[in-house]
């Protein structure tokens, strides 16, 4: 089958095309006929070798995120049949293969029926974004209605899904962006309160918005420098989850504050088979959301094909996206 490898760890030009074999199907599993795929930061991470220990092995398929047509099902799968369209974030880590091929084997339990009121581009870019957001926001940091959140980054991948799910989680959603365009899609997305982070510091932010008590959960989607702005907006017992972290912060705020810190880092359960049926399960949530028209993935204008993943990644790695950059297989 046709596919886009990597060799080696290096820059977006790394990418190579190769006829490799079709995955062997395996009992529990089904091969997928390749419709899309999205670009995620742990992808460009994997590819430069920033994170060997979630690495496949060369030659490596990269990307998680899948969409397609199921053209076999494995012994002891019961929940779909061949033809059926289905998404997931399935492959392209240790041990598995990825989304960058005309066919993928994936994990049955990894796996939902695709959004009938998506096109698979569309569908391509849910998957890893919505089972991060979904584990922050109800697994970690256990949202309730009522409750003021703050939403760093409202138009990235993690980010714009995160302000929806929010809001029909019955929170007051707040969200920071760095232009009045992204504050504006923020607006669309759900957003209450939007928040140009160039224009209004921490403090004013927190002052204006919460009388200076801070916000009951703070999710940031950023990392680095912006997880000490989080530890600062978060009220007193409040909650920050996280989903960047391999940084060193002074933990003094968290401790003068009493608040509770969780990370998310949404490969463990890809990594771990006993828990790859929870992600099904999200998954299957967020289809029907996106179904009755609660929920809706933001895309990237520049839509890129198999072929052009260099680009893609080159794209991705500027940080001028608006949303999910999705390929789409042209094989």
């Amino acid at each position: 089958m046709k596919s886009q490898i990597i060799q080696s760890f290096g820059e977006p030009s790394v990418f190579q095309y190769k006829e490799i074999s079709k995955p062997e199907l395996k009992p529990g599993h089904v091969l997928i006929q390749v419709k899309a795929t999205s670009v995620n930061p742990i992808d460009t991470k994997v590819r430069a070798g920033a994170v060997p220990a979630v690495a496949p092995e060369f030659p490596a398929v990269l990307h998680g995120d899948v969409s397609g047509l199921v053209s076999a099902v494995g012994e002891g799968v019961t929940s779909f049949k061949i033809g059926d369209e289905v998404f997931g974030c399935a492959g392209g880590f240790r041990g598995t293969g990825g989304a960058l091929a005309e066919f993928m084997l994936a994990d049955a339990d990894l796996l939902a029926h695709k959004p009938k009121n998506l096109t698979m581009e569309e569908a391509a870019a849910l998957p890893l974004v919505s089972i991060t957001a979904w584990e922050a926001l109800f697994n970690r940091a256990r949202l309730i209605p009522g409750q003021n959140i703050l939403i760093h980054g409202a138009t990235g991948g993690v980010g714009h899904i995160a302000i929806q799910l929010a809001k029909r989680g019955g929170a007051t959603v707040y969200t920071t962006a760095s232009s009045q365009e992204k504050l504006e899609i923020g607006t669309r997305l759900g957003a209450d309160i939007t928040i140009n982070y160039r224009e209004e510091n921490v403090h004013d932010y927190v002052q204006k918005y919460t009388n200076g008590k801070g916000f009951d959960v703070v999710f940031d989607t950023v990392g680095g420098e912006n997880l000490d702005r989080s530890f600062e907006a978060a009220a007193v017992h409040g909650t920050v989850t996280a989903i960047a972290t391999r940084s060193t912060h002074d933990l003094s705020p968290v401790h003068s504050k009493g608040l509770s810190l969780h990370v998310t880092f949404m490969l463990l359960k890809i990594l771990n088979k006993d828990m790859h049926k929870h992600y099904g399960e999200i998954l299957m949530k967020v289809a029907r959301m996106v179904e009755e028209g609660k929920l809706r993935p933001l895309l990237d204008s520049n839509i890129f094909t198999f072929d052009e993943v260099s680009k893609a990644h080159e794209y991705m790695e500027s940080g001028k996206a608006i949303g999910k950059i999705v390929l789409k297989n042209s094989w």
